[in-house]
């Protein structure tokens, strides 16, 4: 006669359950803010990569027209011709359309700007002048 001992595993008790769900807890309260706080800075410095490409545009169209977009024409001379716009030969924009900035606001133009030949800037997150964090300004000028 051979003895046969069975062993069965009826699941996780409760007390390796919480054991697990304590740990998660822990990653989680000290990634988290980590990658909030990665996520905020990403959204400035698209914006910051967005102004140094239409920069690139607004300087190409001056070598083509000979001068900056007024204020008044804005960043659509970009994409259609103004009317006294000659020499005109764009879309000088790969998309065809004026880029949002991250937060969903349009980016501010002068031509001629308070800084140079012309100022191009967000608002940031809260779209007012200053502010730090995501809320801070992202200027062509620096």
């Amino acid at each position: 006669m051979r003895y046969q001992h069975k062993t069965s595993w009826q699941g996780f008790t409760l007390l390796e359950l919480l054991v697990v769900l304590v740990i998660l807890g822990l990653l989680a309260s000290l990634v988290g803010p980590q990658v909030l706080r990665q996520l905020s800075g990403s959204k400035t410095k698209t914006a910051s990569l967005q102004i140094k490409e239409l920069g690139t545009a607004l300087d190409l169209y001056r070598l083509e027209v000979g001068r900056y977009p007024t204020t008044s024409e804005g960043l659509n001379a970009l994409v259609s011709a103004p009317a006294n716009a000659r020499g005109w030969n764009g879309p000088y924009l790969t998309k065809k359309t004026i880029p949002q900035d991250p937060w969903g606001n349009d980016y501010q133009y002068r031509a001629p700007g308070q800084q140079g030949e012309f100022d191009l800037f967000s608002l940031g997150a809260d779209n007012q002048q200053g502010g730090s964090g995501e809320d801070q300004d992202v200027v062509s000028w620096e």
